[in-house]
């Protein structure tokens, strides 16, 4: 299709309760400065129940105009429901770009509807920008396993269409909300919602894991040995008031769940501090935390590469460092 106008959307995913989820709010800081290469307007479209919430959230983290759709319908996401939804907006208001969270939701809405529409679909994206001369998207994500960066263009339709690691760009300070809100009544019919959530399970290990929004984050890897091994890593995570992250060596042992998983195939973060154990630090468990603010290595390989991105870096034996740690700090603490 053809794109009616300048402007760059932003898909704000929304929680059970109607607040915005971190991605949406991150996306919004690139999407302001590809809004303002393009010459057009940053839009975030809210979609759920009870979304006001994620509607200010929006207004205040530098959205120019929030096009919401609200109803009971989209009070738990489904495929057939949210498709229908954003494909009936970008065919009214057509936008030029857009951008999707790389979460499981996100996963599922964007390749469906870049089908409906006709164009074209970068995923997993970890940096976006604008060539200033076409006004296309240069979408980079990684290629070959990780040890290529690969740039992509799509120049011939419209609206661009990306999905973006979560984590991978970090939400502005909230100013005073100014968007302009635009509300849109889409109605699904029942008989056009294949599936219907009959129950919400937690997580298989029983952990609220949070690893994108967390500030602290206590890693192992191959390096702790085995499931016993996370016993100090989780004692020093309990006084840091962390979440415990891992690599992929240690999940696809078995040791910890997946949803603790940190990289590539895992999850992207950028808290204010990470602290990897036992972790040898291949590129693309690199990937994945690169992006925190302080990283503090704990390996006794002196030549492991994560010492190579690491701000601080201890060379020992992970299971006599993190005891001696942990205690200090709760001297600190004390």
């Amino acid at each position: 299709m053809e794109a009616k106008t300048k402007d760059l959307w932003v898909f704000v995913e929304t929680n059970e309760d109607g607040s915005a989820k971190n991605v949406g709010l991150e996306l919004l800081s690139p999407g302001k400065m590809m809004a303002g290469k393009q010459g057009g307007a940053l839009v975030a479209v809210v979609i759920g129940s009870g979304v006001d919430a994620a509607v200010q959230a929006a207004s205040e983290h530098g959205a120019d105009k929030v096009i919401v759709v609200d109803g009971p319908e989209y009070k738990h996401y489904s495929t057939d429901a949210y498709v229908i939804a954003l494909n009936a907006l970008v065919e009214k208001y057509g936008p030029t770009s857009m951008l999707i969270g790389a979460t499981n939701n996100g996963r599922d809405l964007g390749p469906r509807l870049s089908c409906r529409l006709k164009t074209g679909l970068t995923a997993d994206c970890t940096a976006l920008d604008i060539d200033e001369e076409t006004g296309n998207v240069a979408w980079t994500r990684p290629a070959f396993g990780g040890n290529l960066m690969a740039t992509i263009l799509c120049p011939d339709h419209r609206p661009q269409i990306g999905t973006v690691r979560p984590g991978v760009f970090k939400k502005s300070e909230p100013c005073a909300a100014h968007a302009e809100i635009i509300r849109e009544d889409i109605k699904v019919p029942a008989e056009q919602i294949r599936t219907q959530v009959l129950e919400l399970l937690k997580e298989m290990d029983g952990e609220n894991v949070d690893l994108e929004s967390a500030e602290i984050i206590v890693s192992g890897g191959r390096g702790v040995g085995g499931p016993e091994g996370f016993a100090p890593i989780k004692a020093l995570a309990e006084v840091l008031g962390a979440t415990v992250g891992a690599s992929r060596a240690a999940v696809d042992s078995g040791w910890i769940g997946h949803a603790h998983q940190v990289g590539q195939t895992g999850k992207t973060v950028a808290p204010k501090l990470y602290i990897a154990c036992g972790i040898s630090g291949a590129i693309q468990h690199l990937a994945g935390m690169s992006g925190s603010d302080c990283i503090v290595a704990i390996n006794k390989d002196p030549d492991a590469p994560i010492f190579d991105v690491a701000d601080y870096g201890v060379v020992g034996n992970l299971f006599e460092v993190l005891p001696v740690l942990t205690e200090e700090i709760k001297k600190m603490k004390a």
